[in-house]
């Protein structure tokens, strides 16, 4: 009897040793799950009998934790109710049953997070969202919100935090109609930060302040991150693939944006990042690759004495690696590393070199560095000769790479039968680049 005690008394130590190791691994996996929400949710099959939720929040008393238990919920859910913690475990859903917005947050200090959240109404005008943030200092971490038109509103709200969440738009909605995954309006000291969002029209900042975005991936969007008049953000660390623009600058000043990756924007309007009458940004160390148009300027900056620095950013495999709407001043282009695009730089105008061009390195120099100094020995000058055909007739453009204009742009680089463009010098290019 004695030995069948000890047995038991093992192996139930033994079970607790293995339940705390697995939820130990399983913290580790969170910790180290870079985007998106910690761990993937149990979608509940929609003919489970719904629960209530609102009565629940309406008698909580601020403090209070509101532990829900497995099962569908039924919304719209308000929150007015400062100081409350309302958990999902990952393991229930709440629907809005496609009609407005699935939970509105009306208090301070909310913190909702491990719910997937579903099935909001579909009306622009109405703004339908996921999430409707009304209030201050609220975090909403860890959730999936999927079929929801819009996936978090934030509205004239201060010092929120959004980590970790995965957004998704209505999937039945072509992408010109679908919702923006994350919208700040007039609101001020807000953290983005860890989310995963895709197939959503936009993410977009209007009017709005002093936010951080940092370490989101966005994926097969239209714009990842859409900016008007809003100051003072920072961009961090971001990576977004497969847009048709990855950040988007207008009337938008005092940006700091670095060591992102934007990858693969495609398209008529393809560009990693555009900047449209937009000054005093720092554009550093950031990576631009495989898209049409590597940074494009539009009246920018759009106070010339407010220089916008572009330093340390690897421009590589795009058709343009920048693009200069006309002939613009005022930008400060330094140590940039321009590799393996079809045009270097292109002048919709008569020339970009009024900006600063100010050791940068060119894959296409032609030159030498005989004191070792990483210097090229020459200036790097451009200049267009067969590209500056589809200035004329954008069509020519089609045949890039053809024989024919191989051999034209041989024969003008050779013995010049045209004038060529003039578009850029750089006086001290770098001869190799010195990853930094």
């Amino acid at each position: 009897m004695n030995y069948m005690r000890i047995y038991y008394r093992s192996l139930k130590y033994i079970l607790i040793f293995v339940s705390v190791f697995q939820i130990s691994i399983s913290s580790i996996d969170a910790q180290e799950k870079k985007y998106g929400t910690y761990y993937s949710f149990k979608d509940l099959s929609t003919n489970i009998p719904q629960l209530s939720l609102q009565s629940l929040i309406d008698i909580a008393k601020p403090g209070d934790t509101i532990k829900l238990r497995p099962g569908i919920y039924e919304g719209p859910i308000v929150i007015k109710t400062n100081r409350l913690v309302i958990d999902g475990s990952g393991i229930c859903t709440i629907t809005g049953k496609d009609k407005g917005s699935v939970i509105l947050i009306e208090a301070d200090s909310i913190h909702l997070k491990n719910i997937l959240i579903t099935n909001s109404g579909g009306s622009h005008d109405k703004i339908d969202a996921g999430v409707v943030i009304k209030g201050n200092y609220n975090i909403v971490e860890n959730n999936r919100i999927k079929e929801c038109l819009f996936g978090i509103d934030i509205f004239q709200s201060d010092h929120n935090k959004i980590l970790h969440n995965e957004i998704s738009s209505l999937s039945r909605r072509g992408m010109a109609l679908k919702g923006d995954a994350i919208r700040l309006w007039y609101s001020k000291h807000n953290l983005i930060k860890h989310n995963y969002w895709h197939h959503v029209r936009d993410m977009v900042v209007w009017y709005s302040l002093d936010n951080s975005f940092e370490e989101n991936k966005g994926v097969g969007n239209r714009y990842s991150i859409h900016f008007m008049y809003a100051h003072n953000n920072r961009i961090y660390k971001n990576e977004f693939y497969g847009n048709s623009v990855g950040v988007f600058l207008m009337y938008s000043e005092r940006t700091v944006m670095t060591e992102n990756i934007i990858m693969n924007s495609q398209g008529v309007s393809g560009m990693c990042l555009g900047m449209k009458e937009t000054s005093s940004n720092q554009i550093l160390n950031n990576r631009f690759i495989y898209s049409a148009e590597g940074i494009h300027f539009d009246v920018s900056p759009f106070v010339p004495e407010k220089m916008n620095t572009i330093a340390n950013n690897e421009i590589a495999f795009c058709g343009s690696g920048m693009f200069f709407h006309g002939n613009q001043l005022g930008n400060l282009i330094k140590e940039n590393y321009f590799h393996n695009n079809l045009s270097q730089v292109t002048a919709q105008g008569k020339t970009a070199n009024g900006n600063v061009w100010e050791n940068n390195y060119f894959d296409d120099y032609q030159g030498f560095d005989r004191d070792g100094d990483n210097i090229g020995d020459t200036p790097y000058r451009l200049y267009t000769y067969v590209e500056h055909l589809w200035d004329f007739n954008k069509n020519v453009k089609f045949f890039y790479g053809a024989p024919i204009l191989v051999i034209l742009d041989f024969l003008e680089r050779l013995a010049s039968f045209s004038e060529p463009k003039f578009v850029l010098k750089d006086e001290k290019p770098m001869f190799q680049w010195e990853k930094k």
